[in-house]
């Protein structure tokens, strides 16, 4: 049950579906024409082509070139050691453990948590005293969102919940998932997340967007965040490594095209990541605190490069499923065959 003060303070405003259908179709058509034609793309090119493509489109950009390495077949994560927390943004708060981040959204009417890390002893010995060293109370986390439904991301959440009275949010069928695995660290089913939904938090509306592939269930969220007293807004996507099955990366290409539309409508100009090894987070972090960027925060990265970091990501699924196709081929060929590729683990 939802008691009526946290519906007070949670705002469920929904698009109509005829009204999202027609914006997401005008926005995506420029970038692909859409999942039906991109399927019919797909199956038109080669594998190389789009890792080609993808390459020349991310040129020298060190945020899209590691998107190209961490989207790439046979891509691996290397050890890294833990960042230092940081505030990245005036509202914006991140703790680490290297592999995977928590995102803690600074609100005045407190936090807005972004991933719990993966495990209970994370949440108490990383998530809580990091916040603390950065001026922020972690008994004023009211909210620990899980983007998706693996236990790097959600694995703290439970702990959060139980010493601080935090409300856990997944997408359903990301518990739906959570539940199917019985994973020992697994919160207790709390709120669901709808596509479109707007979670009010104090003087902060952060929107969620579905953008499943990566899981069933992830989610995506666009909100404002400040720096140096300008205004921005942040995109967070929620799931990076691509799936398995080939139909489900298809779905994942679907969810790239959609939310590339919302964040063209949203004006978004700042690019995050749970994984600072897959967008080149965790070295940004490290420019900002040692001052090489300047006045400049390197997560500000301007509209036109966050919808370029879209199509990159559009270009190296078409390139991956066009492999999966490769593949499949090359394994009914009599000539030769084709093992399986390998990726990124399911972390990132």
């Amino acid at each position: 049950m939802i008691d009526s003060g946290l519906l007070g303070r949670m705002s469920f405003e929904q698009t109509s579906l005829s009204r999202r259908t027609l914006l997401i179709a005008s926005a995506v058509l420029p970038l692909a024409g859409g999942a039906a034609e991109a399927s019919a793309a797909v199956s038109a090119g080669r594998a190389k082509d789009y890792y080609d493509r993808a390459a020349g489109l991310a040129g020298d950009d060190p945020v899209l070139r590691q998107l190209v390495k961490a989207l790439s077949p046979g891509a691996v994560i290397p050890d890294v050691k833990a960042p230092k927390p940081l505030r990245i943004f005036d509202n914006v708060a991140v703790v680490s453990t290297g592999l995977v981040s928590a995102t803690a959204l600074l609100t005045s009417g407190g936090v807005i948590l972004i991933d719990a890390l993966g495990s209970p002893d994370d949440a108490k010995k990383i998530i809580v005293p990091e916040l603390r060293s950065l001026g922020v109370d972690p008994s004023t986390i009211k909210y620990v969102v899980a983007a998706h439904g693996h236990s790097d991301h959600f694995g703290g959440a439970q702990y959060l919940a139980d010493r601080y009275g935090a409300r856990v949010m997944m997408a359903p069928a990301d518990w739906k998932l959570v539940a199917a695995d019985r994973p020992a660290n697994a919160p207790k089913r709390d709120l669901d997340i709808a596509d479109g939904q707007r979670l009010t938090l104090g003087d902060t509306t952060v929107t969620f967007h579905h953008s499943p592939g990566h899981t069933p269930g992830t989610v995506s969220p666009i909100f404002p965040v400040r720096w140096k007293g300008q205004r921005h807004t942040a995109m967070l996507w929620g799931g990076t490594n691509p799936p398995t099955a080939t139909k489900d990366k298809r779905t994942y290409l679907a969810s790239v095209l959609a939310f590339a539309a919302r964040m063209r409508q949203a004006g978004v100009d700042v690019e995050l990541n749970n994984h600072g090894l897959c967008d080149n987070g965790l070295a940004r972090m490290e420019e900002l605190r040692g001052g090489s960027s300047g006045a400049a925060n390197p997560f500000v990265i301007g509209a036109p490069r966050a919808q370029r970091f879209m199509k990159v990501m559009e270009t190296m699924l078409r390139g991956r499923i066009a492999s999966d196709r490769e593949a499949s081929a090359g394994t009914r060929s009599a000539t030769g065959s084709a093992g399986p590729v390998r990726s990124i683990p399911d972390c990132c």
